[in-house]
């Protein structure tokens, strides 16, 4: 199981969720058959729904990210759709419509959910028993590896783990060959953007083509009052995948002990998460994280945290040189 986190803002978000993932209301049965056939009339403005699941896929397809794919509408998906809405000259007030439901089914003819058959890759592992929650307690780790196969799978296809179960109920996610029901998330492969803006007040990083055309838009943690994150104009100076993270005395971190550096290894439940976007502001940067479901809803140290799966594919965007513009 995934270890618990201790950051406090994060704990409304997850206190929301609770009673829509007990009990899935207005939603009815999460089949592939309720969710591909979902229209706007199964959509309710909170708990889970089927027309919200739909809506979810196809924005993370279209690159207009809601976050940890949950059936819920909150603020990841909101915004999300608020971007989405932008791009279609709709009114852009982030609320599911008829006319967004109808211009986000026009994206794709492809059903929204699909069947996958776990791989040995997928279970092989090695997988980390527990991940510390101490920063210190993590640097003794030689890799931050996924916990086990539904943590894995669960970011392989954009997804909350609870929402994972959901859809496979009594599946153990362990043994090769069992067929589950998984979101089809494929994204096509966009170009080079030449300019990344980071909108602390939405809480969201958006990708800009060298034309001025919005490419990308991925939900954010940003920093705190005490850690907040850089203002100004910067330039990605690098990309690291599978970062090591390197801790500095200096930075000061309230729940650090330690007056020493230290190294905290690679790996999905990295700090870091899977890939770095070094700025030029000096210890700042673009990163994954280890607990997707709290993007948009924790804060961070004071650098910009996408989902993992977001993280990788804003870095397959970006090049020393490209623009990073932080609005406040």
């Amino acid at each position: 199981m995934r270890r618990l986190r201790l950051v406090s803002l994060a704990l409304p978000l997850a206190a929301a969720l609770a009673a829509p993932f007990a009990s899935p209301g207005r939603a009815g049965p999460l089949t592939p058959e309720t969710v591909n056939g979902a229209t706007f009339a199964d959509a309710a403005p909170s708990g889970l729904s089927t027309a919200v699941l739909k809506a979810q896929i196809l924005l993370d397809r279209a690159g207009f990210s809601p976050g940890a794919i949950d059936g819920v509408p909150g603020r990841n998906f909101r915004g999300a759709l608020a971007m989405f809405q932008r791009g279609q000259e709709l009114d852009d007030q982030g609320e599911l419509d008829a006319a967004t439901f109808a211009a986000l089914t026009a994206t794709s003819d492809e059903p929204v959910l699909t069947a996958y058959e776990i791989t040995r890759a997928d279970t092989a592992g090695p997988f980390a028993p527990e991940i510390p929650e101490q920063l210190e307690d993590m640097a003794r780790l030689k890799r931050l590896a996924y916990t086990g196969p539904r943590e894995l799978l669960a970011e392989k296809f954009h997804i909350d783990p609870r929402m994972l179960v959901l859809l496979n109920p009594g599946v153990l996610f362990d043994q090769p060959g069992t067929r589950i029901v998984v979101p089809r998330v494929a994204r096509q492969t966009a170009a080079r953007v030449a300019r990344i803006a980071v909108d602390k007040q939405a809480r969201r990083v958006l990708a800009f083509a060298a034309d001025g055309h919005l490419v990308a838009a991925y939900p954010a943690s940003i920093g705190s009052d005490d850690k907040p994150t850089p203002s100004g104009t910067y330039t990605v100076r690098q990309v690291a995948r599978a970062p090591v993270w390197r801790y500095n005395p200096r930075f000061a971190f309230k729940e650090v002990k330690t007056a020493r550096a230290f190294n905290v290894a690679a790996g999905p439940n990295s700090p870091l998460g899977t890939v770095w976007i070094g700025i030029t502001a000096p210890s700042y940067g673009i990163h994954g994280t280890p607990v997707p479901e709290e993007v948009g809803a924790s804060a961070s140290h004071g650098c910009v945290r996408l989902t993992n799966w977001d993280a990788m594919a804003l870095a397959a965007m970006v090049q020393k040189g490209t623009t990073v513009e932080f609005v406040d």
